[in-house]
């Protein structure tokens, strides 16, 4: 039998002693001529506990619905739950009563008791209820092998309805069908599912892994604001109003980037904290406009630290969680491998599909698309599918449109099939160019090519989702596998596609190669960092680096961007001037929280983690915020509104 907990051992407790009247509740210390309380009488005493009393008399569980098991035969407990299932089977009622932690059968007869029985027949799925009755074993031939309570039943004594339902929009049982958007807006409903609250009980089990981790290994845990400054740190900040500083505002974290490194010049050595962040960007299934992550920074530390840091803790989250051996040393490539084997620095290695670049035996062919690309500063690269030349002409031709979403113009394809390739455009290929293509990718008899020739940043975009989309139409993903993997030395700097200004690959604080320093200006985008992705399954889960400690280079950094150095100060001085004060070396971490529970459990959307969480138009479906506020809240922080003019 499982203990009470605290709280409801002494409700309990309480409760038995309003019921048996004890001295305790009558004498000194309650209103009697001995209280030392002035002015209490004893009658306004005595009204004041039975008021108390009739407060906590209440049916108190003393079991959970899912815990009780055939050792518990002949015990009297109380539960309390919601009405999951309703029967009546031949006069006897049966309800199935559930909470967090599993579900159990109550039967109600009206030869033992036909008010009680009467008070059962009006209930409906959703009451909530408690139930006191006797533990008894279900008839044989009964039994539910499906669920843990399978072998018993509770024979109903008392019955109390703690609060009554309306009939629900969709069934809490089976919520099959139901939108995302319905279950989100009920959310306290969809939340008694247990494939929900599996969720978040994964997601708290995770949380505690984390801490007992990080405490194990010596980190602080340390808050930092969330009412602090607007810095460009890459995504739109969302701003607070000031009431009190007219005209002023706040700007809640993208990260606790600056904070954290000021926590390291400060002697804190070890950090850490799970935190909320907040970006005003364009969301999608892994992205929410307030996120939570893990977040990590380490004193006198480089690449290597960080790295096995994190591998240690991931390896005991995946043992502990999933008994899952992931097996450290994680491997690792470069962001530019990554790039050009899979057009993506987040690549998903539970399948093979690499991607192979041909530009050097197009540029000579007479196939002007390819040639033609290579001639214009392009590159012509493709995949190789297994067995995808048994796919129908109609199948590749949806693939042709399929891929004009990632900006390419189009998609050439052979089948391989009698060591001849063969499709529209082998006619002009010669024999060994063929030969050669086919080598480059291993191809053999039955698999399928495909190929696009365009500038490199459009063969990235869509050689990437084809690659994804084929792995799914061919069943080539294993499900149940995890597959993480290190991608490191990013570049310091890309190019804008629109206006080909420098913008930081990550963020302006990563520390560059100290080799690579010489072409910094010369050179920007081929400069590296000490940067490091850990990625799960194709989804990033978190990145970091080793920061810049010097103030001299970090004014450099932002030179680059375009950030003069008064604008510096005004926007990043608190930073600059924290790394003039004997800056340790440091490096750190993030990890998305959110994105690590979704992977884990095998889930599409990050939203099922979250308790409540925002649509891909940035609005809560339970609380409809963003709203409309009134005038003279906005008079106070000195804001007036225009309505948006519409385009015609």
């Amino acid at each position: 039998m499982r203990k009470k907990t605290a709280s409801e051992a002494r409700l309990a407790s309480r409760a038995r002693t309003a019921a048996r009247g004890s001295p305790e509740t009558s004498g000194a210390g309650c209103g009697s001529k001995d209280d030392p309380r002035p002015g209490v009488t004893d009658e306004a005493s005595t009204n004041s506990f039975e008021t108390f009393a009739e407060r906590i008399d209440m049916l108190k569980r003393t079991h959970r619905c899912g815990e009780l098991r055939s050792s518990d035969e002949g015990e009297e407990v109380t539960v309390g739950g919601w009405v999951s299932n309703w029967r009546d089977h031949g006069g006897l009622i049966f309800l199935d009563i559930r909470d967090r932690y599993g579900v159990v059968q109550v039967v109600f007869n009206p030869e033992e008791d036909e008010d009680l029985h009467s008070r059962a027949g009006e209930l409906r799925s959703e009451y909530c209820i408690g139930v006191r009755g006797l533990v008894q074993p279900r008839p044989e031939g009964m039994e539910n092998p499906d669920v843990k309570t399978g072998q018993i039943e509770v024979r109903a004594r008392e019955l109390e309805v703690f609060s009554e339902s309306e009939t629900p929009p969709f069934n809490v049982q089976n919520a099959a069908g139901v939108s995302r958007e319905v279950r989100q807006k009920y959310r306290f409903l969809d939340m008694r599912r247990p494939e929900v609250q599996r969720n978040f009980i994964f997601r708290h089990r995770l949380a505690q892994t984390v801490r007992r981790f990080f405490d194990s290994e010596d980190f602080l845990e340390v808050e930092t604001p969330f009412l602090t400054k607007s810095t460009p740190e890459g995504a739109r900040d969302y701003l607070v109003p000031s009431r009190v500083n007219p005209g002023k505002f706040y700007a809640l974290p993208q990260s606790p980037q600056l904070f954290k490194q000021v926590l390291m010049v400060g002697g804190m050595d070890r950090y850490f904290q799970i935190v909320k962040c907040f970006r005003d960007e364009d969301l999608r299934a892994d992205r929410q406009p307030e996120f939570t992550q893990v977040d990590m920074e380490m004193s006198f530390a480089d690449e290597e630290d960080v790295l096995d840091c994190t591998e240690a803790l991931l390896e005991r989250r995946f043992d502990e969680l999933l008994d899952e051996d992931i097996s450290p040393p994680l491997p690792r490539m470069t962001f530019r491998e990554a790039m050009e084997k899979y057009g993506t620095d987040a690549p998903d290695l539970r399948f093979g599909l690499e991607i192979r670049d041909i530009s050097d035996i197009s540029e000579t062919c007479d196939f002007r698309v390819f040639s033609g690309a290579v001639e214009d500063g392009g590159q012509v690269r493709g995949i190789c599918v297994p067995d995808g030349a048994s796919l129908p002409r109609s199948d590749i031709d949806d693939l042709i449109d399929w891929v004009e979403q990632f900006g390419a113009k189009g998609l050439a394809w052979f089948k391989m099939e009698d060591g001849e390739a063969k499709s529209g455009v082998s006619k002009f290929f010669s024999e060994g160019e063929i030969s050669s293509i086919a080598e480059r990718f291993g191809a053999g008899d039955g698999d399928l090519l495909l190929f696009v020739a365009d500038q490199k940043s459009v063969c990235d975009r869509t050689l990437a989702n084809l690659r994804t989309h084929m792995a799914e139409k061919m069943d080539l993903i294993d499900e149940d596998a995890y597959e993480l993997c290190w991608v490191v030395e990013a570049p310091q700097f890309e190019r804008d596609e629109e206006t080909g200004a420098l913008v930081p690959l990550h963020h302006p604080f990563t520390a560059p190669f100290e080799e690579d320093l010489e072409k910094m200006e010369s050179e920007p985008t081929g400069v590296r960092t000490r940067s490091y992705d850990i990625v799960l399954n194709g989804i990033e889960l978190g990145g970091g680096s080793v920061r810049i400690s010097d103030p001299e280079l970090q004014l450099r950094v932002l030179r680059l961007l375009g950030i003069d150095e008064d604008e510096a100060e005004e926007k990043f001085g608190f930073l600059l001037q924290a790394l003039r004060y004997g800056a340790p070396p440091h490096a750190g971490i993030a990890l998305g929280l959110d994105r690590m529970t979704t992977c884990m459990l095998g889930l599409d959307d990050i939203r099922e983690t979250i308790a409540f969480p925002k649509t891909q138009k940035a609005v809560s479906p339970f609380t409809g915020a963003p709203t409309s506020v009134h005038e003279d809240q906005l008079d106070e922080l000195h804001i007036s509104t225009e309505e948006p003019v519409e385009e015609e």
